[in-house]
């Protein structure tokens, strides 16, 4: 078994082209959605459009590392970004999710079993092998919330 082939197939799964672990995934939940449901907000949790531009932010700031980049985002700014205040801004946001995503999992498929094992930027951040499964983690759980916040909207909450 290759692994980064599995590490790709997993997330490419919650990112853009599966249904097997949710019934669902990322781009699925986003790719139709109306700005101004992608921006609503609900008492204090992110709204769909905060959570896909974090998202984003950690795969591009992970993939400028995979293509011989610095690590260059801070979580302090993983939720800033300008605000959507239309459809085309909306999509905007969507598409450059799209690309990012499908250029981390190329990225990730091309490793090679030695790559996965190097240390990623710095010895406490551990290796490529746990980065890139911490970002499918990662994925996972804000792809739960976007699936609740929908739910909520659609409720009226």
């Amino acid at each position: 078994m290759e692994l980064a082939k599995t590490l790709a197939d997993s997330l490419k799964e919650v990112l853009f082209d599966g249904k097997w672990v949710t019934g669902t995934n990322i781009k699925n939940e986003i790719i139709d959605l109306d700005w101004k449901i992608a921006t609503m907000k609900i008492d204090s949790l992110n709204s769909i459009a905060d959570l896909t531009f974090h998202i984003d932010y950690y795969l591009a700031g992970v993939l400028n590392v995979f293509e011989g980049g610095e690590l260059e985002i801070k979580d302090k700014y993983s939720f800033d970004y300008k605000p959507i205040e239309s459809q085309k801004d909306w999509k905007k946001l969507i598409d450059k999710f799209c690309y990012d995503s499908e250029k981390f999992v190329t990225a990730v498929e091309k490793m090679t079993n030695k790559d996965l094992e190097r240390i990623f930027v710095k010895e406490e951040y551990g290796n490529y092998f746990r980065n890139i499964t911490v970002m499918s983690e990662h994925c996972y759980y804000h792809l739960g919330q976007i699936k609740m916040i929908k739910k909520l909207i659609k409720q009226g909450a």
